[in-house]
């Protein structure tokens, strides 16, 4: 009787655990919420190296949104990018956006920074203003070459 007692406990623990795993990712993925405390916003940038369909969209190092689509535009060949913000963030329709990095070694994330026109951004608008990924490869090359994209003119 203590054996059949100690697997249904054991087995329990191990449903209990499975439960809060599966809750814990509907949350982080957002499946529990509903699609009505966010907007849809676009933005087209030249590269958007490191960044990924889930990547956080932040504004003043917090998290605002998250990138919901990525695609190639065959006419532009610029990446197109999808991203949902929250509803109680109403953002000028001169704000920027770009790619940042959080550290030499961290992960990109997209920045959003507010602009100061008295007009809002309506949903589904794109934000025109952007900075794609910057390349720490070539950023060391030209580093280490001494070059820049700057002539010198005298």
């Amino acid at each position: 009787m203590s054996e059949n007692t100690t697997e249904v406990l054991v087995g329990g623990a191990v449903l209990a655990a499975a439960l809060g795993f599966l809750l814990y990712a509907s949350d982080v993925v957002g499946a529990g919420k509903g699609s009505s405390d966010s907007y849809e916003l676009t933005a087209s940038f030249r590269s958007v190296q490191g960044i990924s369909v889930g990547t956080d969209v932040r504004m003043a190092g917090v998290k605002v949104g998250t990138i919901t689509e990525l695609e190639l535009n065959p006419t532009t060949f610029r990446a197109d990018a999808r991203f949902t913000m929250k509803n109680n963030l109403e953002l000028p329709d001169d704000s920027a956006i770009l790619i940042s990095s959080e550290g030499l070694l961290g992960g990109n994330y997209i920045e959003i920074v507010p602009g100061g026109s008295p007009f809002n951004l309506e949903p589904g608008a794109e934000i025109e203003d952007t900075q794609g990924a910057i390349s720490l490869i070539t950023l060391l090359s030209k580093f280490v070459t001494g070059s820049s994209d700057e002539g010198a003119v005298e």
